[in-house]
């Protein structure tokens, strides 16, 4: 039985319009051609798909199961359509990645630089959250795909494994802490911290942290990086909370040292989500099985 594109399509506008006159005109064809192809297309399926009345065109019980899988293949035809444009760089697709900042600062710049390459098609928008702001916005559909400490519930999500990473403390190489072992956040809150801006999530994260201890962070100065933090650690302005991946290379550079903590939430099981496999865009879907491979 051969149908095309164009038959599908004149049957959707029949059935939205009621009229053949009307379906015809946003095409636009003539009537007659209109009601030719119309009824050689029932005739090859050997089924009336409407009913010819004086008030317009309506739809048959057969027509109307015809109708749906009708949509549903110009659904997909429409998608392809836009992969291939999309394939080809005619179109740019935005996708739009929610994380927190130990992940958008020290894990995702090492591995998207081959996926984007891979793509040059694709805006990535990094956004930076908590990670239970992160898991909110995906579930709302304001993010498509987020990575987020895996500690916390993922309830209305796809969760899949990406990194593990380590929050550490980072003091001058003659700190008094940094010849201690088994260091805990209180024994570090005594001492004065250079921050980051109040603003970032890993900072209201740490600063939570110390009310949860009933204590105060007392911040001395704020730094808009990991980098500059480590030069006015190094300069005795004070200790820091660092991720383990930046403070091991800037040990390298400075005179100063990452000290582990020995408390679970140092410990960050970074995950991927997203709402469902089927609402992630074939983009996204790419992105997806990209970071998990990683």
């Amino acid at each position: 039985m051969h149908f095309d594109l164009q038959d599908l399509r004149l049957l959707d506008a029949v059935a939205a319009s009621g009229s053949l006159s009307k379906a015809a005109a946003t095409f636009p064809v003539a009537v007659s051609a209109a009601s030719t192809r119309l009824r050689l297309l029932e005739e090859r399926c050997g089924l009336t798909l409407f009913t010819r009345k004086p008030d317009g065109m309506h739809l048959t019980p057969t027509g109307q199961l015809v109708l749906e899988a009708a949509r549903r293949v110009l659904g997909e035809a429409q998608q392809l359509q836009d992969t291939l444009k999309q394939l080809a760089g005619q179109r740019r697709i935005t996708l739009h990645l929610a994380a927190s900042t130990v992940t958008n600062s020290t894990l995702l710049p090492t591995v998207l630089g081959p996926f984007l390459c891979d793509y040059p098609e694709v805006d990535l928008q990094l956004v930076e959250h908590r990670s239970v702001d992160i898991l909110r916005v995906v579930r709302a559909g304001e993010c498509e795909i987020g990575v987020y400490d895996g500690n916390l519930s993922n309830e209305g999500v796809v969760s899949l494994p990406f990194r593990t990473e380590r929050l550490v403390l980072l003091v001058p190489v003659d700190h008094p802490l940094a010849g201690g072992e088994q260091l805990r956040l209180r024994d570090a809150l005594n001492h004065p911290f250079v921050c980051l801006p109040a603003e970032r999530a890993m900072q209201r994260f740490i600063e939570e942290l110390a009310m949860n201890l009933g204590m105060q962070l007392k911040v001395r100065v704020r730094a808009p990086s990991f980098e500059a933090i480590a030069q006015l650690v190094a300069q005795h302005a004070g200790i820091a909370m660092l991720p383990e991946t930046s403070a091991r290379r800037l040990e390298q550079e400075l005179p100063v040292r990452g000290l582990a903590l020995e408390e679970r939430w140092a410990t960050l099981e970074m995950r991927l989500c997203f709402r469902s496999w089927e609402t992630l865009s074939p983009h996204g879907r790419q992105l997806v099985s990209f970071l998990s491979g990683q």
